[in-house]
């Protein structure tokens, strides 16, 4: 008797310390803006943020969200100074940064490139795992895939040639072009990766309907060549739909929204 009631003591300790660290979270530091918008879709209530200082940035997505969490540059200092459980970055801090924090016991998670929607579901999974929020991720994948089914059913067609401010466009092997892919139209960069725009090509050969993100940002590549005077009065004439930034910026879910929103405009008589 005097042992099972030891054991069955250790074993209400032990699920009494779960639920004590479980009550706690977790401290999630973010290195950057794509890497924040992870955070804030994927932490939990009780979780603490960190937030990268672009956390409510223009193309930050989930930028309304971003409010009351702790802004920490991507240093050593600042990062010892949160004393993180796990480490969100897509681009944000430098190798020996991460190797300082991976060498005192930190998670680092990697948000990688990705060129396809598969890929993007490979990243919320990844960050979804490290989080202990499977749940919270397998939403986010299905709310994407019944965005991109939608996409698929608009009916849209036809060629289109993506252009940001600062003058470049993307090819079928990016996440542009997946997006374009799922919306049911095709590239026309005369690259399959991202390459800067020739004005002088443009307006020699001038597509048909123009897909823009990131001109919203008005400070922001003011005299890119894709704000060319010559190429504003072209894309005035020509079919045209805009993207938000924040929804192009990141390898993340909302790259769905972004294709579905392209469908419908392009669908359109």
């Amino acid at each position: 008797m005097i042992r099972r009631g030891g054991a069955a003591l250790v074993l209400g300790l032990a699920l009494f310390c779960a639920d004590a660290v479980r009550a706690e979270g977790l401290r999630i530091l973010s290195l950057d803006q794509c890497a924040d918008q992870f955070a804030l879709a994927l932490g939990g209530p009780e979780d603490r943020l960190f937030l990268s200082p672009r956390a409510d940035d223009p193309d930050s997505h989930l930028r309304a969200q971003a409010w009351g969490h702790a802004r920490v540059r991507p240093t050593l200092e600042a990062a010892l100074i949160a004393r993180p459980d796990v480490v969100l970055r897509y681009w944000g801090g430098e190798p020996r940064l991460l190797t300082a924090l991976e060498r005192r016991g930190v998670t680092v998670v990697g948000i990688e490139d990705a060129t396809d929607f598969d890929g993007v579901r490979a990243n919320v999974r990844r960050v979804a795992d490290a989080l202990g929020r499977q749940d919270a991720g397998r939403g986010l994948i299905a709310d994407m895939d019944e965005r991109l089914a939608s996409a698929a059913g608009a009916g849209a067609s036809g060629s289109a040639l993506y252009m940001t401010a600062g003058g470049f466009t993307a090819g079928e092997n990016t996440l542009v072009g997946a997006i374009m892919r799922a919306a049911g139209l095709r590239s026309l960069s005369p690259s399959p990766w991202f390459a800067p725009v020739s004005v002088e090509r443009l307006l020699l050969e001038p597509p048909a309907r123009f897909v823009l993100a990131f001109y919203e940002q008005v400070r922001a590549d003011w005299r890119g060549p894709g704000r060319h005077p010559a190429l504003r009065r072209l894309i005035d004439d020509r079919a045209v739909t805009r993207l938000s930034g924040s929804a192009m910026a990141c390898p993340a879910w909302f790259a769905a929204e972004a294709a579905e929103a392209l469908a419908v405009e392009a669908a359109r008589p």
